[in-house]
């Protein structure tokens, strides 16, 4: 099956140390508390051991508010440029869209700021295939909701 990538990107007026620290160690029940169309918030995180970001090969589960469930691995962390980690194991409403989806969050220098990416190579289901125009949407709109709470966080 061939991925399709979602991305979102916005320029933040701090240094890149900071952009990065800040998303990697931000509660995910903090930063994606509010649903966006049919992609729900995170209500919780379970199975986590220590601080999130010690190491690649991490595991923790992500539940959502419409009671689905994702496994999340660790794949990369380079600080402070980028970390990276798969999506496995869904559960719930979007079990039907999504077979896995790596995502990577990325910081580079961008004049006086930081720029940060989030994307996702997201694997469809056969049906999600079909869904992609609309789940893409979707995931953008998530997404920017997750940018401001992110411009929240940094520039408070």
């Amino acid at each position: 099956m061939s991925t399709r990538p979602l991305e979102m990107s916005r320029t933040f007026p701090v240094n890149v140390e900071d952009a990065y620290d800040a998303v990697l160690t931000t509660p995910l029940t903090d930063l994606f508390s509010r649903h966006y169309g049919v992609i729900a918030r995170i209500k919780a995180v379970e199975d986590q051991e220590g601080e999130w970001g010690r190491a690649a090969g991490q595991t923790r589960t992500i539940r959502l508010a419409d009671r689905g469930t994702m496994r999340e691995t660790l794949t990369v962390i380079e600080r402070p440029q980028r970390f990276g980690y798969t999506i496995s194991d869904v559960t719930g409403a979007m079990k039907a869209l999504i077979a896995t989806a790596d995502g990577t969050w990325r910081f580079e220098p961008a004049g006086t700021g930081a720029r940060v990416t989030w994307r996702w190579d997201v694997t469809p289901t056969n049906v999600g295939r079909l869904a992609m125009p609309l789940f893409s949407r979707l995931w953008l709109g998530y997404a920017r909701q997750a940018m401001d709470r992110i411009e929240q966080i940094l520039v408070p």
